[in-house]
């Protein structure tokens, strides 16, 4: 019994070695697998990486624009000098635009720049063409990549050619420099022929905006270009009338009055400082009326006013320029704004910016960012052919409700809402230009995609 028991023993004991040895060594064949799997996958991974990559750039279309930043160019150092000012004031919340990117084209010089000789470009009542282009270089909305872009600023200046006759800006060269750009840019880019300009926004801040004329029957005759027809015009013109100078989605925008203007007339006085003129205006007030291709200035309003409140002494009227102007408008209670060849008029924001009431002689004008300037609550409207009681009108609001209208006008949002600054400030006019561009992302090509 015992030795039988013994091999028993034995069996059991080289049995329990044997299964010993052969988990010991299937546990190293199950690692040495397992990494040669796992250099298998990352193989097949890093491989798979490469030729992705190789397939996306092979097949993405061929164009003359890579999907990299875009760098300015050099002639855009005028423009974007370092600012002095603090650059946490530049930080605009992109949410507040709803995302808005804007690609703003890098155009050869001719375009805009070169203008730049010319002291007037960047200051006239036109010069919103050249503050957009300055607020958009440096501003948050901006980007680099054009293939994130909602929006394309082509930035063309038309008003600084200045005749050397009379000085005022000839715009007769508008259409075929704006062709030209277009041109330009749909030949480097493919964004415009992409969208055949839905997306593009352009300036128009002379008489009649985007029909590029400052007699309005030439004007309405020659109407929008059609390479423009389906583009986005920022424009100082706007009646709510059907016009052929608006047939186009147009944002009706500010004329250009200087911010450091104002700010140098304020520091002279105080919104709220005694106003001792009742009634101003200076400007251009012709005594018998020209006719000009069957049309008279102003539709002899100005006239009008001159022959009836000339000699009134409620009224401070001057026909002739004054380079301390604004000083007079901070001295007044209403300032009349009619209209000239158009029906805007720097005056509006003048006025506006220097606290005097803006009395609006334009029939069916448009004015610029009504969501933001209470316009009902901070001007007076009079009809074109009502201005023979004038007088009347105004010492009725001045006997009621002047007080109120003022407190309103001298908001400090109003006045900002209307001027252009370089930087672009929160508030200011180019800001409601892109509060204005966000509300039509809907003509984004990412929107479509």
């Amino acid at each position: 019994m015992l030795e039988t028991q013994r091999p028993f023993r034995n069996r059991g004991f080289y049995v329990r070695m044997r299964f010993l040895h052969s988990t010991r060594y299937s546990r190293n064949l199950e690692k040495s697998f397992c990494y040669r799997f796992s250099r298998w996958i990352l193989w097949f991974s890093v491989s798979l990486y490469f030729l992705s990559s190789f397939l996306v750039t092979r097949n993405k279309p061929t164009t003359s624009v890579s999907r990299t930043i875009v760098s300015p160019s050099k002639k855009y150092h005028s423009l974007i000098e370092e600012p002095s000012h603090n650059s946490t004031v530049m930080k605009i919340s992109s949410g507040f635009f709803k995302g808005l990117k804007v690609f703003v084209y890098d155009l050869p010089s001719k375009y805009n720049t070169d203008w730049l000789s010319n002291e007037r470009c960047s200051r006239h009542l036109f010069a919103s063409e050249v503050a957009i282009h300055r607020a958009l270089i440096s501003g948050d909305v901006r980007t680099l990549d054009p293939w994130e872009a909602d929006f394309f600023f082509v930035p063309v200046y038309v008003s600084c050619n200045f005749s050397t006759v009379n000085g005022f800006p000839a715009i007769g060269h508008a259409r075929s420099l704006i062709s030209s750009a277009i041109k330009h840019v749909s030949s480097q880019f493919p964004f415009w022929n992409r969208s055949l300009g839905s997306d593009h926004v352009f300036v128009a801040s002379h008489d009649f905006g985007s029909c590029f004329h400052t007699l309005e029957d030439v004007a309405m005759a020659d109407g929008v270009p059609e390479f423009l027809k389906k583009s986005i015009l920022l424009q100082t013109f706007g009646v709510k009338y059907k016009h052929p100078c608006q047939q186009v989605d147009n944002i009706v925008i500010p004329p250009y009055v200087p911010p450091e203007s104002v700010r140098r007339t304020l520091g002279q006085s105080p919104l709220t400082a005694g106003r001792d003129v009742f009634a101003y205006f200076r400007g251009k007030m012709e005594v018998h009326p020209k006719n000009v291709s069957g049309r008279f200035y102003s539709k002899r309003v100005r006239t009008l006013i001159w022959r009836k409140y000339g000699n009134d002494r409620r009224f401070y009227l001057r026909r002739h320029r004054f380079t301390g102007f604004q000083s007079e408008i901070l001295r007044s209670k209403f300032c009349l704004c009619p209209l000239g060849w158009a029906p805007w008029s720097p005056r509006l924001v003048e006025s506006v910016a220097l606290g005097c009431v803006p009395v609006i002689i334009a029939d069916g004008i448009r004015l610029p960012f009504p969501s933001a300037v209470p316009w009902a609550e901070i001007s007076l409207t009079v009809a074109e052919n009502d201005v023979g009681n004038l007088g009347r009108v105004l010492e009725h609001v001045a006997a009621t409700n002047l007080t109120r209208i003022q407190t309103k006008l001298w908001e400090a949002d109003v006045r900002k809402a209307l001027l252009f600054n370089d930087p672009m400030l929160p508030g200011d006019a180019t800001w409601h230009v892109l509060v204005a561009l966000s509300e039509r992302l809907y003509r984004s090509h990412k929107s479509k995609q």
